[in-house]
C-alpha cells in the first residue's frame, strides 16, 4: 500500500533537519512535495536530492509573509495540480533567559512559529475547502506543554501551535480539511547534539526510553497524520518523546 500516491505535499522549513525528513518519508510514499524554506539555495538542493523537479521543487519561502506563503502554496498547485498535506514546520529558537530575553528575540520567534504556522493553516485551509479535502499537520514541540528554562518565547509559541490547531480543526473539519499537530521532543539533529553535555545528560535522564528520537520517527507520525490511516483524526496532539514528561 502506497500511503499518498499522486498527492502533493508543502513542508516550510523543508530545507534541511526535520523538514527535509519529513520530505524524504513523503517522496518514497508517492507524494510529490514542495519544500519552502527561508534559505532558498537549500530548499532547491533538497529538492535535487529527492529526486529533482519531477518529485520536488524548492522554492525560496519567509513564512511570516503572508504573501511568500500563497506563493508557495500556488507552486503546489501550478506544478503538481493539487494541495494534498501542509506541514507547517518553519522554525527558530533565540533562547535566553527572561532577564536577558529581548523584545526582538521573544517577537521573532513567536513571528516565525506562531504567525508562520497561522498562515499556512489558513491559507492552505482555503484553498482544501474548495476541494473538501486537505491534511493539516503543525510542528509544536514538548516545550509548548511543559515550558523550558530560557524559552519563554519558544514555548510560548509551540503552546500557541496547539491551540490553533484544535481551533482551525474545529472550523475545517466540516470542509473535509483535518488538522493536527505533532509534539516533538529530544530529536538528535545538529542543533540538539552542539548542547553542552551537561545539558544533554539532563534531558536524557527524563526519557524512559533512555535515548534521544530520530528524525525519521517524526516523519513517521507527520506520514500517519497526512494519510488516510488518520482519517478519523483532528484536533489531536501527538506526543514523540520517549515518554518524556507524560
Amino acid at each position: 500500500m502506497i500511503l499518498l500516491e499522486n498527492k502533493t505535499a508543502v513542508i516550510t522549513g523543508g530545507g534541511q533537519g526535520l523538514g527535509l525528513a519529513m520530505a524524504r518519508a513523503f517522496v518514497a510514499e508517492g507524494t510529490r512535495v514542495v519544500l519552502g524554506d527561508l534559505d532558498g539555495a537549500k530548499a532547491k538542493e533538497a529538492a535535487t536530492s529527492l529526486g529533482g523537479e519531477d518529485v520536488a521543487v524548492g522554492v525560496e519561502c519567509d513564512v511570516v509573509d503572508a504573501s511568500a506563503v500563497q506563493r508557495l502554496l500556488d507552486t503546489s498547485v501550478e506544478r503538481f495540480g493539487s494541495l494534498d498535506v501542509v506541514v507547517n514546520n518553519a522554525g527558530i529558537t533565540r533562547d535566553a533567559t527572561m532577564r536577558t530575553m529581548t523584545e526582538d528575540d521573544f517577537d521573532q520567534v513567536i513571528a516565525v512559529h506562531l504567525k508562520g504556522c497561522w498562515n499556512g493553516t489558513r491559507l492552505a485551509s482555503a484553498i482544501m475547502r474548495e476541494q473538501k479535502s486537505g491534511a493539516i499537520v503543525n510542528i509544536s514541540s514538548l516545550s509548548g506543554k511543559v515550558g523550558m528554562v530560557g524559552q519563554t518565547n519558544y514555548s510560548a509559541a509551540k503552546a500557541g501551535i496547539v491551540g490553533l490547531t484544535k481551533a482551525a480543526a474545529k472550523e475545517m473539519a466540516h470542509h473535509g480539511v483535518r488538522v493536527n499537530a505533532i509534539q516533538p521532543g529530544l530529536i538528535r539533529s545538529a542543533m540538539t547534539e552542539a548542547m553542552p553535555q551537561k545539558a544533554w545528560d539532563q534531558k536524557m535522564a527524563e526519557i524512559p526510553m533512555q535515548r534521544p528520537g530520530e528524525p525519521d520517527e517524526v516523519a513517521g507520525v507527520a506520514l500517519f497524520l497526512a494519510s488516510p490511516l488518520s482519517s478519523y483524526m483532528t484536533g489531536t496532539v501527538l506526543e514523540v518523546t520517549g515518554g518524556r514528561f507524560m
